[in-house]
């Protein structure tokens, strides 16, 4: 199992850096009041197809060879890696195969129709899932990339933290949410090789906590019924991202389903920007626990912004 470095992380960056937005960081005066904190947003909501996701796709996608580009790239997805892929497949001009469950939200359907993916649908389960993708790959020779679990994703969202670095010196902190961990994971290897000054801290809904469990217990605990409205953070952790969490991380902190609504809304009133609730979530964590942040440079990165407007939790 081979595990990326800072230097992995800064090649992925000149490979896509011509692909991605650079996401500016925004700060709020009213938030930092509340907080007592000096909060600096990564804007990875305002990333192309609305999230972080996008990096990793298009890392993966540029480091296939040649014949793997010709037979294209596959994975299965309800959600914004199945967007990403399918953009980043577009912008290299070659074939995306999206596997993605019948009850997968209509917008996020469109989405990826509209980038001109080849989607086949299959029942809401994991299995049927991994079998239906299994038998894609099988037809067309696609190579796999993996939503996070996987080097070259990870390289490519760990570009996110080394943008903000650039950005913004002399950070305390650096917080990002957890869910398969693919994020996390890329600003940990970029971070603690560049910056070991800086504090990592991963955060995710108590309903979800299998990071928080595998980390606290020392062993892969994987995620069985979560129970969140930050539907992007209910996956498990990896193989690959669990080792480098494990390994590398500063603390992992859980907040309640309040928080994390109060922490969205908080966003989309002061700052006039859309997140989703997956991406409220560090804030949230901030206001659950300002005795860690008071006085703190955090930077914090909004991981996206695909909500769905006709269902918001206020």
């Amino acid at each position: 199992m081979k595990l990326p470095n800072a230097k992995d992380i800064e090649a992925a960056y000149k490979r896509i850096r011509s692909f991605v937005h650079q996401t500016p960081v925004l700060s709020s005066e009213s938030i930092n009041t509340i907080t007592g904190a000096q909060l600096f947003f990564k804007c990875e909501n305002l990333q192309k197809v609305g999230a972080f996701k996008f990096r990793g796709a298009s890392n993966a996608v540029l480091s296939l060879s040649e014949e793997q580009r010709l037979k294209g790239v596959a994975t299965h997805s309800s959600g914004n890696h199945a967007a990403a892929l399918a953009l980043a497949a577009r912008q290299n001009g070659i074939p995306a195969y999206i596997v993605m469950p019948d009850n997968a939200p209509t917008i996020k359907k469109k989405a990826v129709a509209g980038y001109g993916a080849h989607i086949t649908f299959c029942k809401p389960t994991l299995a049927d899932r991994e079998a239906t993708l299994e038998k894609v790959i099988e037809q067309t020779g696609a190579t796999l990339v993996h939503p996070y679990n996987q080097f070259e994703v990870i390289c490519g969202q760990g570009t996110a933290s080394l943008e903000l670095t650039k950005q913004i010196s002399d950070l305390d902190i650096i917080m990002t949410p957890v869910g398969g961990g693919g994020l996390v994971s890329g600003t940990l290897t970029y971070i603690k090789e560049r910056f070991p000054q800086i504090e990592v801290i991963a955060v995710e809904p108590k309903g979800a906590d299998d990071a928080y469990q595998s980390w606290k217990q020392g062993r892969f605990i994987p995620c069985t019924h979560p129970e969140t409205i930050a539907d992007g953070l209910r996956t498990s952790l990896g193989t690959l991202t669990y080792e480098i969490i494990r390994s590398k991380i500063d603390g992992i902190y859980t907040v309640n389903e309040e928080s994390i609504v109060k922490a969205m809304r908080l966003v989309w009133e002061r700052m006039k920007i859309i997140i989703e609730p997956s991406s409220a979530v560090p804030l949230a964590a901030v206001m659950e626990n300002p005795e860690h942040f008071k006085g703190k440079k955090v930077g914090i990165i909004l991981s996206g912004g695909n909500v769905d407007l006709g269902h918001l939790p206020f």
